[in-house]
């Protein structure tokens, strides 16, 4: 048994932040490159770059920035904090989530026994 879930943060309907946009900020900042970071995600440079951008425009918020004289970009403190948040958010529901599977699983054996 296993209860699945997805998580996204969004305002008015839109998507703010999820784990598509928490993989992107993640290989950019191991790459520092947009380019590179949609290539390893096997998605296209503009793909990319649009959800970067509408997360940023709808959170009002720097998510990345370009290096100064160069074409490398970095992650702001703003898209470091955030990814840590939504990553402890994933953390805190997969706990519950587990203690509640362990509590399903027991309520079915104790059905099936009856």
């Amino acid at each position: 048994m296993k209860i699945k879930y997805k998580i996204w943060i969004e305002k008015d309907g839109k998507v703010l932040f999820g784990r598509g946009r928490d993989d992107i900020l993640k290989a950019v900042e191991k790459g520092q490159s947009l380019n590179t970071a949609a290539k390893q995600l096997e998605m296209s440079y503009r793909a990319a770059w649009g959800r970067l951008k509408a997360s940023e425009e709808r959170m009002g918020v720097k998510l990345v920035e370009v290096g100064a004289g160069s074409r490398s970009i970095q992650l702001t403190a703003q898209a470091r904090a955030i990814i840590a948040r939504f990553e402890q958010l994933e953390r805190d529901v997969q706990k519950l989530l587990a203690t509640a599977e362990k509590d399903f699983r027991q309520l079915t054996r104790k059905e099936g026994r009856s």
